[in-house]
C-alpha cells in the first residue's frame, strides 16, 4: 500500500461504521471488516473513487480464527506501514427479549459479538498500535463503540446490556495498562438512535432527535487527534433533546 499509515475499522454497515471510515480515510489508508461484503463494498469503493485507499476484508469479530484470519491479510497487505487507530464498532448482541425469553444461544451470542469480539480485536490491534509509538504523528488510539446499555441496564436488554457492560470494562482495564504505553484506549457511549439507514422509519417529535454518524465520526477523530498530556477515557454523547 502507498500509504505509510493506515486504520483499521471493525463493524462497518452503512452506518456509523461507514462514516467513520469516510472520515479516517481523509488522512489514512483503511481496512473495513465486516461478516459480509455487502456491508463495507460500497463504502469501499466510494473511497476509493474518491481517491482514498480502502480494502474490505470479510471477517466473524466473535471468532479467534476468523480475526486471525483478517489480521494475517492485512499483515500482508500492509507490510511496512504502521497502524495509526483501530475502532471496534460491532453492533451485534441484542436479542430484544424480556428476560425469562432470553435463550442460552441469545445471551451467549451477545457477549461473544460484544466482550470476546472487543477482546479478539484488542488482542490484534495493541500489539500493531504498540510498534507505531515512536512513529505516529499522532497517538495510536484504540477506540470502543459503547451504548446507553454500557452503564444501564434496561427492561429487554439483559443480554445486551452484559456485554456491553464487560466491553466498557475492557476498555477501562486497557486504557489503564496501555495508556501509560503511550497508546491512547477510549471508550464512547452513544446515548440514543442514530440516524442510519435501519432507523429511517423511528419517526421523533423532534428533528434533532437522532444521533448524526457524520458527527459521531468527527469526535472519533477528535479523541484519536488528542495529545498525549489531554487523553480522553470516555465520551458520553447524546442529542441535546434525548432525556438521561
Amino acid at each position: 500500500m502507498a500509504s505509510k499509515a493506515f486504520a483499521i475499522i471493525a463493524g462497518v454497515g452503512p452506518g456509523t461504521g461507514a462514516s467513520i471510515a469516510r472520515r479516517f480515510a481523509k488522512t489514512y489508508s483503511v481496512v473495513l471488516l465486516a461478516r459480509t461484503p455487502a456491508s463495507y463494498d460500497a463504502v469501499v469503493q466510494e473511497i476509493n473513487s474518491s481517491g482514498g485507499q480502502a480494502v474490505g476484508i470479510s471477517a466473524d469479530l466473535s471468532d479467534s480464527s476468523s480475526v486471525k484470519s483478517a489480521f494475517d491479510q492485512i499483515a500482508v497487505q500492509y507490510s511496512g506501514s504502521s497502524l495509526a487507530a483501530a475502532i471496534f464498532n460491532s453492533g451485534g448482541g441484542w436479542a430484544r427479549k424480556p428476560f425469562l425469553e432470553l435463550t442460552d444461544e441469545d445471551y451467549s451470542g451477545a457477549l461473544a459479538s460484544q466482550a470476546k469480539g472487543g477482546f479478539y480485536f484488542a488482542q490484534s490491534t495493541l500489539p500493531l498500535l504498540l510498534k507505531a509509538r515512536d512513529i505516529s504523528p499522532r497517538p495510536p488510539t484504540l477506540i470502543f463503540t459503547g451504548a446507553t446499555a454500557s452503564i444501564r441496564g434496561s427492561t429487554n436488554c439483559a443480554d445486551f446490556a452484559s456485554a456491553k457492560f464487560a466491553l466498557r470494562a475492557l476498555a477501562q482495564s486497557l486504557a489503564r495498562e496501555f495508556g501509560p504505553q503511550g497508546v491512547h484506549v477510549s471508550h464512547a457511549i452513544i446515548d440514543g438512535a442514530i440516524d442510519i439507514p435501519r432507523t429511517k422509519s423511528l419517526i421523533f417529535q423532534h428533528e434533532d432527535a437522532k444521533l448524526s454518524p457524520e458527527a459521531i465520526a468527527d469526535l472519533y477523530w477528535h479523541l484519536h487527534a488528542q495529545p498525549r498530556t489531554t487523553f480522553v477515557f470516555e465520551m458520553d454523547l447524546r442529542p441535546y433533546v434525548e432525556k438521561w
